[in-house]
């Protein structure tokens, strides 16, 4: 049976609004404080969070959305946003929202019950419905990500058409000249920008720009990765280089590459981007831009405390900016 309030003032000897004060770090004598915590450790009573979230108005809970829970870059910005607001005193609730706009809008609508004191979310696509939905939030929120002018939210972002530009330029001056690219879906916000910044990288730079020298993903995992990565090396055997728009993609170009009996770096240099963890633990090891994952979720939560103390902050934007971390798959 669960040890109620009751139990606990009968045990101190005090009455049930002394063992609420002292519970709840209200006004209480030294005297009250130590028989009721004594009682409470003796009894195993559990404080009720619900309710108590009730009564303060607070439930110290964050809630952390991204698309793909098993990306390492999520996990990075995780542990950043755990490593920042852990001093004052919040757990973060992480959801997976399997980079679908319907399951966002679900969770966004969810928080309209306060379940959380705050949100972090990543989307992948930004809808109209989206949009609405991110309006309509009670809660402080700050998104990692882009978007349009007009919704003037905390908002942390990387520059990833600069770290194209950053990857396209290592690999021209590294000798390469005919670059493939495999992206992610190009109906998402990095597949949108990844893609244009590879294809402005490719005129400025003169380099051949066919089409059967790019493929797309059906998602930014590592199995999609891989049917597409088989597919551009099936059809583009003459590439010299790949660049992928994420690290988990280009982890599959590393296998489909082995599979076409190519040499990486020697036939093929490979770049992802994101510079994960698993970027350090792919042989060879991976050539990639970083983004500064942990840095936009260090900035992300941050700025999501700073908003929860006071409301009436103006809206702010964090530009990140990216940096290429040359490794064995793509040397100088």
């Amino acid at each position: 049976m669960k040890v109620t309030l009751h139990e606990v003032a009968a045990r101190a000897g005090v009455s049930i609004a002394s063992v609420s004060r002292a519970l709840n770090g209200e006004i209480a004598s030294a005297r009250t404080i130590e028989l009721v915590t004594r009682a409470a450790a003796e009894l195993g009573y559990i404080p009720d969070q619900r309710a108590r979230s009730l009564k303060l108005g607070a439930t110290r809970q964050l809630t952390f959305a991204v698309a793909d829970v098993g990306n390492p870059v999520y996990v990075q910005m995780l542990r950043a946003v755990e490593d920042a607001v852990r001093e004052s005193g919040y757990r973060v609730l992480i959801s997976s929202t399997r980079s679908s706009v319907e399951a966002e809008i679900e969770l966004l609508q969810s928080l309209l019950r306060r379940h959380s004191d705050g949100l972090v979310i990543s989307p992948l696509r930004v809808t109209e419905d989206f949009l609405t939905a991110l309006d309509r939030l009670t809660i402080p929120a700050v998104v990692i990500g882009r978007l349009p002018d007009d919704h003037p939210y905390d908002i942390v972002r990387t520059d990833s058409a600069a770290g194209v530009d950053l990857a396209i330029d290592h690999l021209i001056g590294s000798g390469r000249r005919t670059i493939g690219f495999l992206n992610g879906p190009t109906d998402t916000t990095p597949g949108s920008i990844r893609g244009q910044a590879f294809a402005a990288a490719l005129a400025r730079t003169e380099l051949p720009a066919a089409e059967e020298h790019r493929a797309t993903a059906a998602d930014f995992t590592f199995a999609d990765g891989l049917t597409a990565a088989t597919e551009l090396l099936d059809r583009a055997p003459g590439l010299d280089a790949v660049l992928a728009a994420n690290d988990l993609l280009a982890a599959a170009v590393l296998h489909a590459a082995h599979r076409h009996g190519l040499r990486v770096p020697e036939d093929l240099a490979v770049i992802g981007m994101d510079d994960s963890e698993l970027a350090s633990q792919l042989m060879p090891t991976l050539t990639s831009v970083s983004l500064g994952s942990a840095e936009r979720g260090r900035r992300a939560a941050e700025l999501l405390l700073a908003r929860i103390a006071d409301p009436s902050l103006p809206a702010q934007q964090v530009i990140i900016p990216p940096e290429l971390i040359i490794r064995d798959s793509a040397p100088s």
